[in-house]
């Protein structure tokens, strides 16, 4: 009894050792940023992932996406007027993106626009960025609503979200793996198999909640730096929250709750308020309320 009890303890401290790598990478790391939004070092764990692999695999999808689009209609061309205003954006935010990103001058930058009813936008992996006409047309996006968009969205890539995330499913996939091995061994059939899938379930989502804060506000850095006014992260999430259905509890969600988010932008203006007021020639007292086109008025 006292052996089968020492293999329980050894199993599920090896267990917990595994499952608490990630957040202690991330943990142990500095502050990049002087200014605006401070941020810690890349995770650790994604070194687990090439960087240069996932930029291709992500190169080649989205070259399959484009086909895919261009085959039905749905893809923009160049002279497309809402394609050309999501190039001008992008031009004046991926210059700011090696603050977070050393490899960011390296990427080929591509903006495309999809018709499509969906409300998204995204940006993979080495600058690949699209966005649907869904959420241009019911939300009835400023530019600096879009900008806060983009800049969320190529914080992702910049903060390599999608690599660390890969790397995160490989070791759950381990300690999965490893916990059924083990609760086998131990005469327990696969128990230890579902507690850790169950487990490994909700902390990726705590993961993935976690990465949209950071972009969300690492985008506000990027969006103000460029000139777009940070406030508009307000009017942009209480548009969504008036778009979207009810949604899963917080705790259940891979995405923060939108007041959450609102409440979290707030909290950050005053560290990129000054960086906007620079990009846009202005003293920041000078600086009127942010009102977007439904009325609403941040200030």
């Amino acid at each position: 009894m006292i052996r089968k009890a020492l293999r329980i303890r050894v199993a599920a401290l090896a267990l917990a050792s595994l499952v608490s790598v990630a957040p202690v990478a991330r943990a142990q790391a500095g502050a990049e940023t002087r200014d605006g939004i401070a941020v810690g070092g890349q995770s650790t764990v994604s070194r687990l992932v090439s960087a240069e692999r996932l930029e291709r695999e992500a190169a080649t999808q989205y070259r399959s996406l484009l086909s895919e689009a261009a085959s039905q209609g749905a893809l923009a061309p160049d002279g497309h007027a809402q394609l050309q205003r999501l190039r001008r954006i992008a031009a004046r935010i991926t210059p700011h993106a090696a603050r977070f990103n050393e490899r960011a001058p390296q990427w080929k930058w591509e903006v495309n626009l999809i018709g499509s009813k969906q409300v998204n936008a995204f940006c993979m992996p080495g600058g690949k960025i699209a966005f649907f006409t869904g959420i241009l047309d019911t939300l009835k996006l400023t530019d600096d609503e879009v900008g806060m968009v983009m800049a969320h969205e190529v914080a992702h890539a910049l903060r390599e979200h999608g690599r660390e995330r890969a790397a995160k499913s490989a070791i759950a996939q381990g300690v999965t793996i490893g916990a059924s091995i083990l609760s086998q061994w131990l005469g327990y059939g696969d128990l230890g198999g579902m507690v850790a899938q169950t487990g490994a379930k909700y902390t990726m989502l705590k993961f993935s909640r976690g990465d949209e804060t950071e972009a969300d506000l690492v985008g506000m850095d990027l969006a103000a730096r460029a000139g777009f006014d940070p406030r508009a992260g307000v009017t942009l999430w209480e548009k969504m929250a008036a778009a979207g259905k009810s949604q899963p509890p917080q705790w259940m969600s891979t995405h923060p709750a939108h007041d959450t988010r609102i409440e979290e932008i707030r909290r950050n203006l005053d560290k990129v308020m000054p960086l906007y007021a620079k990009a846009t020639g202005r003293a920041l007292g000078s600086l009127p309320p942010y009102r977007s086109n439904m009325g609403q008025a941040v200030r």
